[in-house]
């Protein structure tokens, strides 16, 4: 894609990321203009400064939703670690999940560098389980405890179709597209019509107290089995 190499080409010229690797829907295939984010993986040999970050993403058209981690090279291996994250148009700290490794390491291409299956360990199908577990159990269970937030119709969605993924992965080991995991939504026909909809960039209105209860639902029941142990 013309804008990933064009940054990439940027990174290579500054010198400090020795790899740049590239994961999300642009890696599995799933990727959608205007509808899907630009999601990266930079490695570094030393963690870059905020001001070296946001120069490196400056110019950078925002449409794009061009997200990068910034991971330090001898932290690759700790899923713990924080690393600086460039995401819509701001810097957090985030670590590297377990489902951006598998990812990365099932589908993953570099920019340029070495492969993602240099970089990182092979990942078995109980290990994409233990990574939607892990989501599942963290970020969304605390979501599940506050159904007002699902009153966004962004995260809504979002949630819809994460669940849908978390519960492939937890059945079948392997990794679902967000395109896919439409289809496989917790949700009435004429939701998943427009949750499809939007997924292909095609304005849809819907519901948003009803939306927010379906999506908030599935998210309690699915978290709930995640917790439970496995069989």
């Amino acid at each position: 894609m013309k804008a990933v190499d064009e940054f990439g080409d940027r990174l290579a010229a500054a010198g400090w990321v020795s790899d740049l690797l590239v994961a999300g829907s642009l890696a599995t295939g799933d990727y959608v203009p205007g509808v899907s984010d630009l999601d990266l993986v930079a490695i570094v040999p030393a963690e870059p400064g905020p001001a070296r970050i946001a120069r490196a993403h400056a110019g950078v058209d925002p449409t794009l939703n061009l997200g990068c981690v910034y991971v330090v090279a001898d932290r690759l291996a700790d899923p713990a670690a924080e690393h600086p994250t460039w995401t819509h148009g701001r810097l957090v700290r985030r670590i590297l999940s377990g489902v951006t490794r598998a990812e990365l390491v099932r589908h993953g291409y570099p920019v340029f560098g070495r492969p993602p299956a240099q970089l990182l360990p092979p990942m078995t199908g109980d290990d994409i389980r233990a990574a939607a577990r892990a989501e599942l159990t963290g970020y969304w269970a605390w979501a599940a405890r506050r159904p007002w937030i699902f009153l966004d119709p962004a995260l809504a969605d979002l949630s819809l179709t994460s669940m849908a993924r978390g519960r492939h992965a937890l059945r079948h080991g392997t990794l679902l597209t967000k395109s896919r995991a439409v289809e496989a939504a917790a949700a009435p026909p004429w939701l998943v019509a427009q949750l499809r909809a939007r997924r292909r960039g095609t304005p849809a209105h819907s519901p948003r107290l009803r939306t927010a209860w379906l999506a908030w639902r599935d998210a309690r029941r699915t978290v709930t089995a995640a917790r439970r142990p496995a069989t």
